[in-house]
């Protein structure tokens, strides 16, 4: 067993103490030999009790002489962990595997407790509770296999005698009280716990909610933050001080937001100004008790970041210091000096400009500050700078320079231009907290204060030494101890108040024999001198003064402490009796003591510092009314709370302010357009979308999009105003694939050109590629990494110059944006990172790469894989066809060896692979051609092709069961093109429907003739399928030409994937919950799209109505709260847009002439009021920004309240399924609840909302249940066993890992998606059996049935080569887009893009989870890691998929869709 290897941290965050005894002129020193290594010393505060252990077998030892003699705890006691309790000095827990211990004595006696599960290796696994030390949580093991690194909380009220499950979806959880000043007088939250949590109804991360209990979860809540509503995507909290934090993560971004609060009810956005939060890249440092302080990662490469202060309520920060020193664990080389107000030491990089990697060496200069950072100015000893290292170079525990003695400062460096290695340097001492400091000792010591500062102790700390250093005066005169041996010091620490006369070192000392032996060493000090310090002993003196020598003011008082005098010859001798300032209240000060007040902002520097609006403000009743221009109000200064200055300033009184700062810009009432020519250019080649995450600052909506002259554009605004992005010609746009910030451009020679910050505030800038881009056909140059936002693979040119015949392709791969390059392979067709998240552990490393095989470029594919970058590499495939990821899937088409079928492959792990099983009765002479369709509801749909005769394309839909291993048949004779895109589309927003265009003739087109087509739906995941219904009479009042009652001959069918110019467009959008548009007809088939109208439907397909006659584009806005559509197929200068569902239309005119309209877009989420209309007048391009944000109806934002959802702005809308007589509302096993704006709310959306409110599950009924394999189902709805086929062998469950027992085969299976509980039992009807070797456990658990884990073998993809990356790169975050026109990506013709039929991995999403875990709450569990491996105190990051319909074509969910094959005769 192993335990952590001691990193050594922050007193404040371990605590550390120490006693004594001695009567002689120098110390008394004791040796105590041990039999392994040691680590993590917990003094319990104010005694001699102190605690240790060993790391190789978990012992725990204790001492109660402050380290002289030691004690080994019970045998039994074996430890991951010693955790003390930081607000009871008397209580601790010992951390085991599953069996844990507790003291309330100081380890006197101890309580066992056992958990399920191991303790948590991600988050602290207790959680203390600052005013009752009974009431303690306790986290255990993450599953991070299958979930989003969730585990359980358990909570005790009585010390564990007993314990309770809190929660077992949690990512953390956390007392209200966790801090001792936090809620500290509020008596009815004692109880209240917050926690992060799976969604309501999801476990990705971009669903994570912030959950309140006042009643151990029995009931709870979703607070409100400061925008009204609830937020999602919650990574991370933290309490400090007298503050809770909460973070939030945006989607498709790595840019977070802190929530700040006081009382836990009232939160507040926190603003940095123009800085800004990300992922991973946050540390929020010890504060005071009036503000938070917060180090912001500017540098993620060379971990360089900017230091923040927050104002008392922890809703604006300041910047303090630029380019302030961090390193990768999150340390920032930041420390308050202990127990005086207002002095911090930081580090800066100097060099800043100059390093790009974690391995460039920093300049690095000391700074210190004297009024809580708003200046900084250089160390000084004599007149030289004095550089010290700091936390990021940690050598002790505690405190790196400071502890409660007043004053007194110690640190190691050296003086001159910059700091140098630690071995080059001097120890250091101040006894004015900072002020001056002169040398100590020469090289480098570890050190320690005792007795309030009297006592001064180094050792040593360059190697072994002989002796202990010691000062009695504040570092001016040192004296020496002999030791009997030469010691390798690891620590030296004493009682965490620095009270203490005893003092404790551990290391190594060299063994008789040879080797190492470890040791502890008792140094105590406490009978060196028989006097204690008298009255005359002590002198008053000020923490900081001014020039004049006079104390200074700090929070409106001079602080003064009482300490003993430099070299008189005394002990203070008052262990555990803490140094107390007393205070003088100063008078009130305009710069030192206000803040700004509640909505205002401060803006400027020093003297001109103003507080401006932040927003309108509210006015007092009765101002300005009628027509008063101005109104008696806030100065915008506030006193700081807790600040005791006296007296009043101008700042306290109220000021005459402008009534215009109170209202609202009028709305114009009108629709805003602004036109943008594009002169020069023939054709918009394409465009991208990069969106704003939810959680992100600023309000712009950024477009990027390049012409066919290969000019690269940018704006904003959303169209109303554009400039080039860069100024070289651009061959290419990559957005980066998980992360909306992240743009590249690519230039026809090696300089890729990129932004971090969608192209915001000059953020463009350039790296080198290896190579040119490959000139080859379909490649995609750029991959990305799911989880790693600066890994790239680059597959360029190598000796592609002027038609050099060695030209071939090489990957490369960049795991710092593009800052340094390492070749992976030659001869590629394609490498990308196939790690993903979800459900299966692979490593970040492993890349798949096809390669020409003997390094020709027309050879066969060879599938490789590698975990180091290619150092080493495993042949996976001889001759493959494709690979691709799919949700936790990775995919692989080869061909047969004997055939030219392709054989399909899939894997979890990226090692052990294994085959599909199709439907019994499925034959098709020649597997060709497969297209995955979806795997957003546990199921795959894939599509395989019967007939791949060019024009004749049509195949049948078969859907998995949850694990993918087997099939079924869902839909026969559906339409595919030639491209390999298939007319089937699911619903965005709502689960289970889906369109598909069959084939009713496909008999007939086997022999040639033309198709026709039929469109269908279904409410039930494929279960059952019908004809769409359409509703009443047509848009002009007219009946239909045929009976709309007789479906069979009249129903409406839509023009659907396979037509489309652009693979965006879909019928659905994921915000506007129940609505599709499609342009079809109505009648017997599909018709021509010159005979089309535009139709709609509001209950997710059930009814459908025309709307327009005519072929009409369409986009979603505001969630659905507008709708526009514009005429395609001729010139017009109108569009129409309905604020009530489509219920009314109004014609607005966008242009003052016609134009040829290509497309109409607007951001992939539809939450925008913006549109931008993309087009042409004559020969000129141009887009047209259409802005609604001005109509009246948009003035307000609605009110949504959870608790009563029907009581503002909306209504709950539930789906429905129109073939089922009895609980029509009963889908999937639940009924769900949608919200949905009312129709005559005339109110904004703004903010995303979830629109699933609630749902209940059913009991199950037959329609819960499909047929299983081999099973086929009957017209009376039963499942029969296909004549001539086995039964399936329910005993080969047992071949999987895990599973224990099985059930025999029934014939049916639940469905994936359903919910349902009780009821009827289908599946599990039949006799359970043990698997071989878990008989006992199965009579244990006495018929019970018994749970499998089907680790799913196979998962289908998409086949018919050359799609997916087309949709990749023609996406814009959303398939529902009609896109108008020629010129962007359409298939075919001479002026198709390079890149159009690369077949890729296309569009899964990752949020990461913070993993910047607070360094007051995380460092501290970094120092007690454990014998697994450590606790880190950083979260794995986890994945979240795009928003429902962002994912790949038609896809629900965060799968990626890939085209692997569509082998024809002409390729074989």
């Amino acid at each position: 067993m192993k335990y952590l290897r001691g990193t050594l941290l922050p007193a404040l965050l371990l605590a550390l103490a120490s006693f004594a005894t001695a009567k002689k002129n120098d110390p008394l020193v004791a040796i105590k030999t041990f039999p392994s290594e040691l680590s993590n010393i917990q003094y319990f505060d104010d005694s001699k009790v102190v605690l240790l252990g060993e790391i190789d077998t978990g012992r725990i030892w204790r001492s109660t002489d402050a380290g002289k003699e030691w004690n080994e705890l019970k045998k039994d006691i074996i430890a991951l962990a010693i955790i003390k309790n930081p607000f009871d000095n008397n209580v601790a827990i010992v951390v085991g595997e599953t069996t844990h211990w507790i003291t309330y004595d100081q380890g006197e006696t101890w309580t066992d407790f056992d958990t399920a599960d191991w303790p948590s290796g991600l988050e602290n696994p207790v959680g203390w509770h600052a005013g009752d030390n009974k009431k303690i949580i306790f986290n255990t093991r993450e599953n991070c296999r299958t979930k989003a690194c969730i585990g359980k909380s358990y909570y005790t009220t009585d010390g564990f005698k007993t314990h309770n499950l809190l929660r077992d979806d949690r990512k953390m959880c956390l007392w209200a009280r966790s801090s001792e000043r936090f809620l500290a007088d509020d008596e009815k939250h004692q109880d209240r716990i917050l926690c992060v949590a799976e969604g309501q109804y999801s476990d990705l991360t971009k669903d994570f909610r912030l959950l309140i209990s006042d009643d151990y979860f029995e009931h709870e809540f979703e607070p409100t933050m400061s925008s009204g509503r609830v937020v999602s995507g919650m990574a991370n909290m933290a309490s400090v001080k007298g503050y809770f934090v909460a973070a939030a993560k945006s989607d498709h971004s790595s840019e977070l937001a802190l929530y700040v609060t006081d009382d836990t009810e009232t939160w507040h956005h926190a603003e940095f100004g123009e800085g800004k939060i990300e992922e991973d890249a946050y540390t929020i440092l010890e504060s005071t008790n009036y503000s938070i302080q917060v180090d912001v990662m500017t540098s993620r490469f060379a971990f360089v970041g900017s230091l923040y202060t927050s104002n008392s309520n922890g809703t604006y920060f300041t910047k303090n210091i630029d380019h302030t020193n961090r390193n990768l664990e999150g340390f920032v080389d930041f420390e308050k000096v202990s127990n005086i107000q207002g002095v911090v030491l930081v580090n800066v990089v100097d060099n800043w400009e100059d390093v790009h990697t974690p391995l460039a060496e920093k300049k690095l200069k000391s700074k210190i500050s004297f009024d809580d950072g708003r200046t900084f100015e250089p160390l000084k000893a004599g007149d030289k700078d004095l550089h010290l290292h700091s936390v990021t170079d940690l050598r002790n525990s505690g405190r790196v320079f400071s502890s409660p003695a007043p004053g007194l400062v110690m640190g190691v460096g050296n003086t001159g231009k910059y700091l140098r290695r630690y071995t080059d340097g001097d120890l250091y001492v101040s006894d004015d907290a900072g002020v001056t400091w002169t040398k100590a000792l020469d090289e480098a010591h570890k050190y320690e204060f005792g007795d309030q500062g009297s006592v001064l102790v180094a050792v040593y700390d360059e190697g072994d030494t002989d002796k202990i250093m010691y000062s009695l005066n504040h570092g001016k005169d040192w004296d020496s101890k002999k030791l009997d041996a030469q010691i390798r010091f690891r620590e030296l620490t004493t009682v965490p108040d620095s009270t203490s006369l005893k003092f404790i070192g551990f290391g190594a000392k060299v063994k008789e024999g040879g080797g190492r032996e470890w040791v502890v060493v008792h140094i105590d000090f406490s009978e060196m001198h028989e006097d204690t310090c008298g009255k005359d002993d002590f002198e008053d003196w000020p923490v900081r003064k001014e020039a004049d020598g006079t104390a200074s003011c700090v929070m409106g008082h001079k602080q003064i402490f009482r300490r003993r005098k430099k070299d008189v010859e005394c002990f203070v001798n008052k262990p555990f009796e803490d140094p107390t300032p007393s205070f003088e209240p100063c008078e009130c000060e305009e710069n030192r003591d206000y803040e700004c007040d509640y909505n205002f902002k401060p803006s400027g520097e020093g003297d001109d510092k103003k507080c401006v609006p932040s927003g309108q403000l509210e006015l007092p009743k009765g101002a300005c009314e009628g027509d008063k221009t101005t109104y008696t109000g806030s100065s915008g200064w506030r006193k700081i709370p807790g600040n005791q200055c006296k007296g009043e300033t101008k700042k306290d009184k109220e000021i005459e302010r402008d009534c215009k700062e109170s209202e609202k810009t009028p709305a114009s009432g009108k629709i805003a357009t602004k036109k943008v020519s594009f002169k020069g250019a023939s054709s918009f080649q394409e465009w991208y979308y990069l969106e704003r995450g939810s959680e992100s600052k600023g309000t712009d909506e950024t477009i990027v999009m390049r012409t066919y002259e290969r000019e690269a554009w940018i704006t904003h605004d959303h169209g109303k105003e554009w400039k080039k992005a860069v100024d070289e010609d651009v061959i290419g746009i990559y957005p980066h694939q998980y992360n909306n910030d992240y743009v590249y451009f690519l230039t026809a020679g090696t300089k890729v050109y990129y932004s971090t910050d969608r192209g915001k505030d000059d953020s463009v800038h350039y790296f080198d590629a290896p190579q040119m881009p490959a000139p080859v056909d379909y490649m995609q140059w750029l991959q990305f990494h799911p989880k790693q936002k600066d890994w790239l693979i680059w597959t360029g040119g190598e000796h592609c110059k002027g038609g050099d015949r060695d030209c071939h392709t090489m990957a490369s791969v960049s795991t710092n944006n593009g800052g340094e390059w390492k070749g992976l392979l030659p001869f590629v067709q394609k490498c990308a990172f196939v790690w993903r998240e979800q459900g299966r552990q692979v490593n970040e490393k492993l890349v798949f790469c096809e390669q020409h095989t003997n390094e020709e470029m027309a050879a066969p594919l060879e599938l490789i894989s590698s975990e180091d970058w290619f150092e080493t590499k495993d042949v996976k495939y001889k001759s493959v066809v494709e690979f691709a990821t799919m949700s936790e899937f990775i995919i692989v088409a080869t061909k047969a060896e004997d055939s030219d079928d392709l054989k399909l492959d899939a894997s979890l792990d990226g090692v052990n692979f294994a085959d599909a099983q199709f439907p019994p009765k499925f034959q098709v002479d020649t597997q060709r051609a497969y297209t995955v369709l979806d795997s957003s509801t546990h199921s795959v749909f894939l599509h395989v092709t019967v007939n791949w005769r060019s024009e004749q394309e049509y195949g049948s839909i078969i859907k998995s069961n949850s694990n993918g291993t087997s099939y079924i048949m869902s839909l026969s004779a559906v339409n595919r093109n030639t491209a390999g895109y298939v007319d089937f589309e699911k619903m965005q927003g709502i689960e289970g429907v889906a369109l598909a265009n069959v084939v009713p003739n496909f008999e007939k087109v086997n022999e040639g003739a033309k198709k026709e087509k039929k469109t269908q739906i279904t409410h039930n995941d494929g279960s059952d399928w019908e004809f769409l219904q359409i509703q009443g009479k047509d848009s002009t009042g007219n009946d239909y030409e045929c009976d709309t009652s007789d479906l069979a001959k009249c129903s409406l069918h839509l023009h659907g994937f396979t037509e489309r110019r652009d693979p965006r467009e879909q019928y659905s959008s994921p915000t506007a919950v129940g609505i599709m548009m499609g342009v079809g007809n109505v009648g017997g088939s599909l018709g021509s799209f010159g005979e089309a109208n535009t139709f709609m439907t509001t209950d997710a397909g059930v009814t459908w109505k025309e709307i327009m006659k005519g072929n009409f584009a369409w986009e979603f806005g505001d969630q659905g709260s507008i709708i526009v559509i514009v005429e395609r197929g001729k010139s017009t200068k109108e569009l129409f847009y309905s604020t009530d569902m489509g219920g009314k239309w109004k014609q607005f005119d966008f242009h003052k002439h016609e134009i040829n309209v290509q497309s109409i877009t607007t951001v992939p989420s539809d939450t925008s009021l913006n549109f931008l209309i993309w087009g042409s007048d004559g020969k000129e391009l141009l887009t047209v920004n259409v802005d609604f944000s001005g109509l009246d109806e948009f003035q307000e934002q609605c009110d949504l309240e959870e608790q009563d959802p029907t009581g503002g702005d909306y209504d709950l809308w539930t789906p429905e399924h129109p073939m089922l007589k009895e609980q029509p509302q009963c889908l999937f096993g639940h009924i769900a609840e949608y919200h949905r704006k009312k129709p005559d709310a005339n109110c904004y959306n703004g903010r995303k909302i979830d629109h699933l409110h609630h749902y209940d599950n059913c009991t199950c009924e037959r329609r819960d249940f499909e047929c299983d394999y081999n099973y086929e189902r009957l017209a009376g709805g039963t499942c029969q066993l296909v004549e001539g086929l086995p039964k399936p062998e329910g005993k080969a469950v047992c071949n999987k890992k895990g599973v224990k027992e099985w059930w025999e085969i029934t014939g049916y299976r639940k469905i994936p998606i359903s919910t349902c509980s009780g009821g009827r039992d289908m599946e599990h009807t039949s006799q359970v059996h043990p698997c071989p070797g878990y008989e006992d456990d199965f009579e244990r658990k006495h018929g019970i049935s018994g749970f499998g884990i089907f680790l799913a073998v196979v998962l289908p993809f998409l086949a018919a080569g050359g799609i997916g990356w087309y949709v990749w790169k023609n996406w814009d975050g959303k398939f529902g887009r009609i896109r108008l026109g020629e010129g962007y990506g359409a298939v075919g013709g001479g002026g198709q893009s390079a890149w159009v039929a690369v077949p890729i991995a296309v569009l899964s999403g990752i949020v990461a989870v913070v993993a910047a875990v607070p360094m007051l709450i995380g460092s501290m569990w970094r120092a007690v890691s454990s014998r697994f491996g450590g606790y880190g105190g950083r979260t794995y990051t986890s994945r979240s998929s795009f928003a429902r319909g962002r994912g790949d074509y038609a896809v629900v969910d965060p799968d990626e869709g890939e085209l692997l094959g569509d082998e024809s005769d002409e390729d074989v």
